[in-house]
């Protein structure tokens, strides 16, 4: 269930009105790789099983959809456990990644911004130069993302991740109380599919972090755009990637903050 109803009291200019609203649910999803606890995300319910696939990949835990032994629930508690298995080849790899304290997409205390771009670089390579998308057809599709919403147009408070192919063919949304989870899932669904490397452009609704900016380094896709600005690490991550970042102007247009080679056409 992505929302519940619940009463409120609409209080305006001395008048009182009960109303019902619906409110968008938050439910703790865990992750157990190789029979041991991860991470606990805060998550909206549904697409857990993609959820986790792209949460794998982002972390640098899996390369490919066969790096997964298993990935399925866990029967002590349906829907709230996903328990991830990983191929005899892969395991070996990333036991240095299974064994840290805290995972990539996360901050510590006591690490800089300079140390965070770093140690991400060591994981993620810089993206190619072959990919270019029109610059008035993707700036359209970030105008039109709240129609992709049905879950914000219900509680009023959903991100959304939507990704699209070179050509502006929606390959999938997902959405989420948190935007991290958001795009989890939605490169998730991808990376399950094997359809992963069609993914050229990532609309979000959200501010553009440095996070986010390294899920879509590590799915390989070159342009992000969002309805609010990036931060300045997210600009620093994406310049040393090679990635373009561009957000909604005020009025119209976009704000091109790197890689705007990638958008042609007339502006």
């Amino acid at each position: 269930m992505d929302h519940i109803k619940h009463k409120s009291i609409h209080w305006d200019h001395g008048s009182k009105i009960q109303l019902e609203q619906k409110l968008i649910a938050e439910e703790p999803l865990a992750i157990r790789i190789q029979g041991k606890p991860y991470s606990v995300v805060m998550r909206t319910p549904g697409d857990e099983i993609a959820h986790a696939a792209g949460f794998c990949l982002s972390e640098g835990i899996v390369e490919t959809p066969d790096d997964f032994s298993s990935l399925g629930f866990c029967d002590e508690i349906e829907g709230n456990v996903v328990t991830v298995t990983l191929s005899p080849s892969s395991r070996e790899k990333v036991l240095p990644i299974l064994d840290r304290k805290g995972f990539v997409s996360q901050t510590s205390c006591g690490i800089c911004g300079k140390e965070i771009i770093e140690d991400l670089f060591q994981i993620v390579r810089p993206m190619d130069d072959n990919i270019t998308l029109d610059f008035n057809a993707s700036s359209a599709k970030l105008n039109s993302l709240s129609g992709l919403q049905p879950l914000r147009d219900k509680t009023r408070a959903a991100h959304a991740a939507a990704l699209y192919d070179k050509n502006m063919e929606l390959l999938t949304v997902s959405e989420d109380v948190g935007r991290h989870n958001a795009l989890d899932k939605a490169i998730g669904k991808l990376f399950l599919n094997r359809e992963l490397e069609k993914a050229s452009l990532l609309i979000l609704s959200s501010r553009i972090s440095y996070e986010l900016v390294q899920k879509a380094a590590r799915a390989r896709i070159p342009v992000i755009m969002a309805l609010s600005k990036p931060t300045a690490l997210a600009v620093e991550l994406a310049k040393r990637l090679n990635m373009t970042l561009a957000s909604k102007a005020k009025g119209s247009g976009l704000f091109i903050f790197c890689g705007q080679e990638r958008l042609i056409g007339r502006v």
